[in-house]
């Protein structure tokens, strides 16, 4: 298990998250990044509390500050010392073309994305995210005006990043969202 590298707690990082974020849309999606950023830790013999923590804020002042996103909580969280976090958060965009040199870096850029795309797939879906299969997510990636706004080259390049095929991050992401699936709203 990786050495623990930030003093940020959950409950703080959870009230910077409310104070910025009061949709619960966007509340949800920031948990369901963490769950999957924290088994991705897990996975990768990573800090499960640093990839969560980056998890849950990548987000936290997209809808308080949308022309300025990220920029007002990587200052915070460089404020705040936070530098590792921060510097993820800075580049969870490709196009933003900040570096990532971490692990921590590229599972950020894996996780965002393609998480929020499965979660929406899930939704239409009757029986919800239990049975969905890696073939129903990429049929509905070629559906351009399904979850539109999703950067498809976004999901291709998350993957990249750490090395995976897409079909093999589709199906962990599935699997974790089946774990969580009474607390993230996808039992049919």
């Amino acid at each position: 298990m990786a050495e623990q590298t930030t003093a940020l707690t959950r409950d703080q990082a959870q009230d910077i998250l409310t104070s910025m974020t009061k949709s619960e849309s966007l509340l949800l999606h920031a948990r369901t990044v963490e769950l999957v950023m924290r088994a991705l830790a897990r996975h990768l013999g990573e800090d499960e509390e640093l990839f969560g923590l980056t998890g849950l804020l990548h987000d936290a002042d997209y809808e308080a500050y949308p022309e300025q996103h990220p920029k007002i909580i990587v200052q915070k969280l460089t404020d705040m010392g936070e530098t590792t976090i921060a510097h993820a958060i800075a580049g969870h965009y490709t196009k933003w073309n900040v570096p990532r040199n971490s692990t921590l870096d590229k599972a950020i850029v894996a996780a965002d994305e393609l998480t929020g795309f499965i979660y929406a797939a899930a939704l239409i879906r009757p029986t919800k995210i239990e049975g969905m299969k890696v073939k129903s997510v990429t049929k509905k990636l070629k559906t351009k005006s399904f979850a539109a706004s999703v950067d498809r080259d976004e999901v291709d390049k998350g993957a990249e990043l750490l090395g995976w095929e897409r079909n093999e991050l589709i199906a962990f992401i599935i699997k974790v969202l089946q774990e969580y699936k009474e607390e993230l709203g996808l039992t049919a």
